[in-house]
């Protein structure tokens, strides 16, 4: 963990994406082992920056566990679809309250034992709504109409003042009761999410080349700037266009759109360059001699682009020859990071290590393995 400025109470510890994960899979571990400790388990605060992917964590989190998550983004209700409706009585005798029947329900069919209620926006919603969500965080109840089943976790997520985002303060009653985590952009640790996510090459390799416009909010933020969210946007957005009319000026002003004018005039520009780079197709199928660029832009790119186009061939076998005497051509650090992204990539795409496997046991790979421990 790095340490970053808190707001204005000393020093806070920054957690990473993969630490947050981490924690979290913790807590649901332990309620999955205990149901009864539910009621004991701090929720969890994410706070972070828009666009850094609080809300994408849960998610992603809860489809790998197979578990329920609800999305409860508060700027956009209103205290009534937290805390129920008043009924009156048909005798006039006073009011029922009829509870959402979005909130999950121990034993109703369709509701999963275990899941996530997620509140974000949290500081983004006005004080009547913050206070609707009070008691259902704090207690897990809504008086005696309602009440979390044990292997429901709830987790929080809001932006922080100094991010210029809607924001409002939290109370210290509410804040005392969560276990907050403060977020931050960490470009080694996004562009392995992107690799096993298989995102564009072209955009993982201009992360790693300009690691600092992974998240940066220096530009005009009512326009599009980079973020992680934006990033992946373009890596759809590129993905969408290939093979359709799609005019390459119109593609950018897309791009332009997600990241803003600055980030998206670099981007394109590195794109355009990497278009002189060494054929990687065909050097991975014998077809060319192996050869990797000096300029660090276009040694970025080619590393990706290895990567990439290796690990999604559908038939591996008749590319190794080439992959092995591509590594053995490259610079140690070159091959180190080409190497690294493939068994990533191999293990995300197919849950097993047997691609792995074959690339350790192919006649090449010891003399490979040489030179990365300086033995050649």
């Amino acid at each position: 963990m790095s340490v970053t400025r808190g707001g204005g109470d000393g020093v806070v510890s920054s957690c990473s994406v993969g630490n947050a994960q981490e924690i979290i899979r913790h807590h649901l571990d332990s309620i999955a082992n205990d149901p009864d400790c539910s009621n004991g388990l701090p929720p969890i605060m994410l706070w972070g920056p828009p666009g850094i992917g609080k809300s994408t964590i849960i998610r992603e989190i809860t489809e790998e566990m197979g578990i329920g998550f609800i999305d409860v983004r508060l700027a956009q209700r209103e205290p009534v679809d937290i805390r129920g409706l008043p009924v009156p009585r048909e005798d006039r005798s006073g009011v029922d309250w009829m509870v959402s029947s979005e909130w999950p329900r121990t034993g109703q069919e369709g509701t999963p034992e275990r899941g996530v209620i997620l509140f974000d926006e949290l500081t983004a919603a006005d004080a009547s709504l913050q206070v609707a969500a009070y008691e259902f965080i704090l207690d897990r109840r809504l008086g005696t109409l309602y009440e979390v089943p044990k292997g429901w976790y709830i987790v929080a997520a809001g932006n922080r003042t100094k991010d210029s985002a809607v924001a409002r303060t939290m109370s210290s009653a509410l804040a005392n009761r969560f276990c907050h985590l403060e977020l931050e952009a960490n470009e080694k640790a996004w562009v392995n999410w992107a690799i096993s996510r298989e995102l564009e090459p072209s955009v993982i390799a201009f992360i790693r080349y300009r690691p600092d416009l992974l998240l940066n909010m220096s530009g005009n933020r009512e326009r599009g700037w980079p973020s992680p969210r934006s990033w992946e946007r373009v890596s759809t957005e590129i993905g969408l266009a290939r093979g359709t009319s799609l005019s390459p000026k119109s593609l950018d002003l897309v791009i332009e759109g997600l990241v803003g004018a600055g980030a998206a005039l670099e981007f394109n520009a590195f794109r355009s360059w990497t278009g002189s780079m060494p054929d990687v197709e065909k050097m991975l199928l014998g077809e060319a001699s192996p050869e990797f660029p000096k300029r660090s832009d276009l040694q970025y790119a080619t590393v990706s682009a290895i990567a990439h186009y290796f690990s999604t061939s559908e038939d591996r076998s008749i590319l190794m020859n080439g992959l092995f005497g591509l590594l053995m051509a490259m610079p140690v650090e070159w091959s180190q990071m080409a190497w690294t992204d493939i068994e990533l990539f191999l293990s995300n795409r197919y849950r097993s290590t047997d691609p792995i496997e074959e690339l350790h046991t192919h006649s090449k790979y010891q003399e490979f393995a040489d030179k990365l421990l300086g033995l050649k």
